[in-house]
């Protein structure tokens, strides 16, 4: 891509601004957080569907929705979205994300975020994951020659490992969980040609994860469910959800906004307990559950059954010597 290729696509992307002060980004700015407080960015971009009839013969991927998305189709897809809507029972459908090209719904927003570095030209990409992610990430800049590095927490599955490995990705293992990875990649990520491809912060991920809703919408023939279950890690999968489900409703393609429910695994769930607790925001760090005290139930005592006395000792075994219990010489050898 040419410097004036380059400009001329920049051009024509929207801004990014902080929803918490209002501090507004540039198109082409390598800044991956709000200047000010340092939070995730949102895009400024309110896209208006195409209608059911209009999809009749457009290409098989997230990109048929070229009206929703702030990109342009890019040469680096890999056929990514229109995974199948399978019908459980009656009532439930699965969306089967999990045979995108690199079996994960990340898919969706790690090639916007490839196809935006590809527009910037960075000199390096970084992310940080604990495997999904990082594996989306470096399959895309892999297929768009960008250089690639992903920071993952020593904890790593070494399958997930593998899988990054594979893509050509430099791995960085940084001691610690999760945030530790987090906070060594966001270091990074001010180096001057560096770009930060953050599934968490950067808001062209939500633009990709969004697209699965709208083709749910499609294979219902343009209505959605009463209800949407996602399972959510940072959220950007319900996040995407919400912002389809809000272009949908606002356009009138749908009549009512279906209700969604975020699904987390028991062992890691700050937003399940910050929502059952109203608070405004979850900890970082999930709370450990103390295990829940019950009163345990007396046992009868068993009574032992007596032994008779034997009217002869039994004969020892020989150059066998056993003290008495209790003896001090017992006590020493126990």
């Amino acid at each position: 891509m040419t410097a004036e290729t380059r400009r001329t696509a920049l051009a024509a992307l929207p801004d990014c601004f902080c929803p918490a002060d209002g501090t507004r980004v540039p198109a082409g700015s390598p800044e991956w957080a709000c200047p000010l407080c340092r939070g995730p960015l949102d895009l400024d971009f309110s896209p208006t569907p195409a209608p059911l009839t209009s999809l009749t013969g457009r290409v098989n991927s997230l990109w048929r929705y070229a009206e929703c998305l702030p990109l342009p189709a890019p040469a680096i897809s890999l056929g990514e979205g229109r995974t199948p809507l399978v019908e459980l029972t009656g009532t439930v459908r699965a969306k089967l994300d999990f045979l995108m090209p690199t079996l994960s719904f990340k898919d969706r927003g790690a090639v916007m975020l490839a196809a935006l570095a590809g527009h910037l030209g960075p000199d390096r990409v970084i992310a940080d994951s604990s495997g999904n992610a990082g594996t989306a990430v470096a399959a895309y800049c892999a297929r768009a020659g960008l250089p690639c590095t992903v920071y993952v927490p020593a904890g790593t599955s070494p399958k997930k490992l593998a899988q990054i490995g594979a893509h050509g990705a430099r791995l960085e293992v940084v001691d610690g969980g999760r945030e530790s990875a987090a906070r060594a990649a966001r270091a990074a990520a001010d180096t001057p040609g560096t770009f930060y491809a953050s599934h968490v912060h950067n808001p062209y991920f939500l633009q990709g994860t969004k697209t699965y809703v709208h083709e749910v919408w499609e294979d219902l023939g343009g209505r959605l469910p009463d209800a949407l279950v996602v399972p959510v890690g940072n959220g950007t999968l319900l996040l995407g959800a919400a912002l389809a489900v809000r272009e949908l409703y606002a356009a009138g393609l749908i009549a009512k906004a279906p209700a969604l429910y975020a699904v987390q695994a028991a062992a890691v769930a700050p937003l399940a307990e910050a929502w059952r607790a109203g608070a405004e925001t979850c900890s970082a760090r999930p709370r450990r559950r103390r295990p829940r005290w019950r009163p345990q139930r007396r046992q009868p005592r068993r009574r032992r059954p007596r032994r008779r006395a034997s009217r002869s000792p039994a004969p020892r075994a020989p150059g066998r010597s056993c003290p008495p219990y209790g003896s001090s010489a017992a006590a020493s050898s126990r």
